[in-house]
């Protein structure tokens, strides 16, 4: 099990039309394909203007084998297309569970029924 850290910085503002961007038109066609979702975040202190979010990962080529089938998908890449110019920066790493972290991870997956 991986975790996928994805952040997005944004245009100074644009936060709250990217969350309604993506709850009403990137959620879905998104979820059809990453259905692991831990976290969607919007940064308070620190860095502003970003969103975070989390999404666990069974491995590698799932990650990549979903992310290619999302990617193909015309809403998906309508919502793309229309959220894309909110979008500054972009920086995503792959987070692999501490050994002692692992299965407490696979029970919060399973506990939230993903």
């Amino acid at each position: 099990m991986f975790v996928e850290e994805r952040v997005y910085r944004l245009k100074p503002g644009c936060i709250p039309a990217y969350f309604g961007l993506y709850e009403n038109k990137g959620l879905v066609p998104q979820r059809r394909y990453l259905k692991l979702m831990l976290g969607y975040y919007a940064s308070e202190i620190g860095d502003l203007n970003e969103v975070v979010h989390l999404w666990a990962h069974e491995s590698l080529d799932a990650r990549e084998e979903n992310r290619a089938r999302m990617r193909a998908d015309a809403d998906f890449q309508a919502y793309w297309q229309e959220v894309r110019p909110l979008i500054v920066e972009q920086r995503t790493r792959i987070l692999k569970p501490a050994p002692f972290f692992a299965d407490t991870l696979a029970r919060m997956i399973a506990v939230a029924g993903a």
